[in-house]
């Protein structure tokens, strides 16, 4: 979805595109645009020699973002040695500028207490989480040590269109089918993908060489959220709040079928865990220092939606 959306507005704005694709990704919302592609793996290096020597820029958005299973010793080869890769292909062919992708969950706000942990959301035991974080840290440490001409873009919840997957958009699925009756007493700041977008491309030009920015737009809560969403896919919005403690049981029970079974849940711990808590940031830095737009959420989500019925994810209502 990030891609999708980022190729265009480079585009848009007259850059020329080449983009890395694994040769098992699928990318139709890719068709059609005037982009040089390269077949290739982060996780082997001699595919990055072409592309990087044929470019002055490089945005790493390539990752795995997998939840299940919690532990993932592939997760962390993607994300972690992956992200290394792309730092050696970066400084071994002199790269102008490198954008790092990563995640708003991996850091959370700035100054936050971390207790025992490292950072404050690795309490959930999610290498996809966990992974994220120690990438960025590859990235702003070979900054300072290697001279790495880079900055790093951490988006929060992005809604919007061109979610194949579907991804971030399954809640909207999920409420514009009346399947989502329920909702949790937790919540996260949510952006269109759009101005996320926006903040990568003027990152190329403006931010601080060795900085990460968090890029971000509204708090919510979850039922402030699917509020919005029933408004626009005309369904009743969820009523009925779950007390955290049955949230967490249900996600230790999903945890413990998902391992018998072999099968993902619906939900696991760390996920019923994440959804019972307030995960709200500031993004005024990035705001200032990387001009981002802060689109309403509510167009993020008719986008969303309006692009789920054009491409037949679901019939109009």
């Amino acid at each position: 979805m990030l891609g999708s959306n980022l190729v265009r507005l480079l585009l848009k704005k007259e850059h020329e595109v080449s983009v890395l694709l694994h040769p098992a990704s699928n990318s139709k919302t890719l068709d059609g645009l005037t982009i040089r592609r390269y077949s290739g793996d982060i996780l082997t290096p001699e595919t990055l020699i072409a592309p990087f020597a044929e470019n002055e820029a490089v945005i790493h958005a390539a990752a795995s973002t997998s939840i299940w299973p919690s532990r993932s010793e592939t997760v962390r080869r993607i994300n972690i040695d992956g992200t290394r890769n792309m730092i050696e292909a970066a400084l071994n062919h002199n790269i102008q500028r490198m954008i790092y992708i990563g995640s708003g969950s991996s850091v959370n706000a700035k100054g936050a207490p971390s207790d025992k942990y490292a950072f404050p959301a690795a309490k959930f035991g999610l290498d996809y989480i966990d992974s994220k974080f120690e990438a960025l840290n590859l990235v702003l440490d070979a900054v300072k040590t290697k001279g790495l001409p880079a900055l790093a873009i951490l988006p929060t919840f992005m809604i919007g269109p061109y979610d194949s997957l579907p991804g971030s958009g399954k809640m909207i699925l999920a409420m514009a089918q009346g399947k989502l009756k329920f909702y949790t007493t937790g919540g996260r700041n949510f952006i269109h993908v759009g101005d996320v977008a926006e903040a990568i491309v003027n990152s190329l030009e403006m931010g601080r060489i060795g900085q990460y920015y968090i890029a971000g737009n509204e708090n919510l809560t979850y039922q402030e959220f699917f509020g919005k969403v029933a408004k626009i896919v005309s369904k009743p919005e969820p009523r009925i709040g779950i007390p955290d403690w049955l949230v967490k049981t249900i996600g230790l029970g999903g945890s413990f079928s998902g391992k018998v079974f072999g099968k993902q849940p619906l939900i696991s711990y760390p996920m019923a865990q994440i959804s019972c808590e307030k995960q709200f940031v500031s993004s005024d830095e990035a705001v200032m220092e990387l001009n981002i737009p802060q689109t309403n959420i509510e167009v993020a989500i008719k986008e969303c939606y309006s692009w789920f019925i054009e491409n037949g994810y679901l019939k109009k209502q």
